[in-house]
């Protein structure tokens, strides 16, 4: 659960660019989408995440809370049931495990890679590495759908739930038929935001592990 907790910290986190302008009740999922990689280069959020295996209605749940300033600097904590920190500092990604005192690390564009992530990364990105359609309405909700055209992508498609040029809720399905669904609360839109947050060092005695 901590792995895919991790990859998903990375999307979820990007997925939090923050949106442009209000009065976005009745565009579509595809142009919400749009506004909201052109809107606010902060942000910070609750989430709640549940992961289920293929076939199955329960899964197991973690949340946290996440900031972010475009572009590529986010700070994704697990919170319950276990403490998990992922920093992305605009160069790297560390992932730090404290129950295991154990920091991975990598590039951070190796790691987003064609992942839901590149669908924020920029605007280019969007038609270049995914094939975009409105996926209707729901709960409240304009959504939108995600299909990598790379066959290498570690997830087949992504489905994200918006309302006033802003994620609410992702669906996320994996190669190997695995759910996992993230939504969120307490969104705020360009607030101050301290730089030192999206710096990591490892703490020490910590084993390091990556770049």
């Amino acid at each position: 659960m901590r792995a895919l907790g991790a990859r998903l910290a990375v999307i979820a986190t990007l997925l939090a660019a923050a949106a442009a302008t209000a009065g976005a009740a009745s565009a579509t999922g595809l142009e919400q989408l749009k506004a909201f990689i052109d809107g606010a280069k902060s942000g910070k959020a609750a989430f709640r995440q549940v992961v289920a295996a293929k076939g199955q209605r329960s899964g197991r749940e973690a949340s946290g809370t996440f900031t972010f300033l475009r572009p590529g600097k986010f700070r994704w904590a697990y919170e319950q049931p276990y403490e998990q920190l992922i920093v992305g500092d605009g160069a790297k990604l560390w992932i730090y495990d404290r129950d295991l005192n154990q920091v991975m690390v990598r590039k951070l564009d190796l790691a987003l890679g064609q992942s839901p992530a590149a669908l924020l990364a920029g605007e280019d990105a969007l038609e270049r590495d995914f094939e975009l359609a409105d996926a209707g309405k729901g709960d409240g909700l304009e959504f939108v759908t995600a299909k990598p055209r790379s066959a290498d992508a570690s997830f087949e498609r992504v489905r994200i739930g918006f309302k006033d040029n802003l994620p609410r809720a992702m669906e996320l399905i994996d190669r190997f038929g695995n759910v996992t669904v993230l939504s969120f609360s307490a969104f705020e839109r360009n607030p101050a935001l301290d730089r030192v947050q999206f710096s990591f060092v490892p703490p020490q005695g910590a084993d390091v592990v990556g770049e």
